[in-house]
């Protein structure tokens, strides 16, 4: 117990005496790891199209009940998305909508700064989603 204590106390004292690193956040954007899940991404096509099927796993698999998509039957008989909807209120960032999608039409951007003023600005649509802002606010205007 003495020794634990000890080694506490030094520890604590070594963390003391060092110079702490502040970053000027707004001017300066803090670099996220590589991992990081942020706002989630709808991947595009090179048409400018989402990838996604319309399959609907995403939404089914979601624990936070926070994603919505909407299929339709295009002109030639294949199913794709109508209407792809993120409720950023509810999502937990969990990642499970990437690791269930089959083809990879979703990811996790690195979007990390999601404040807004109003609610309704954090509900976003599949344009919106298709979007990666890299840092500015991505959700909406959101200023006054």
């Amino acid at each position: 117990m003495g020794k634990a204590l000890l080694w506490g106390l030094f520890l604590t004292l070594r963390h003391f005496f060092r110079k702490p690193e502040t970053i000027p956040y707004p001017e300066v954007k803090r670099t996220v790891p590589e991992r990081f899940r942020g706002r989630p991404v709808l991947n595009s096509g090179a048409d400018g199209k989402p990838l996604c099927v319309a399959c609907g796993l995403c939404e089914r698999v979601c624990p936070s009940l926070c994603i919505t998509v909407v299929p339709e039957t295009g002109k030639d008989g294949v199913r794709q998305l109508q209407d792809y909807t993120l409720d950023l209120n509810r999502c937990s960032f969990c990642g499970l909508c990437v690791e269930v999608c089959p083809v990879e039409a979703i990811r996790m951007g690195r979007d990390y700064e999601l404040a807004v003023y109003r609610k309704e600005e954090l509900i976003m649509k599949s344009k919106a989603l298709q979007r990666e802002t890299g840092g500015r606010p991505s959700a909406g205007s959101g200023r006054r």
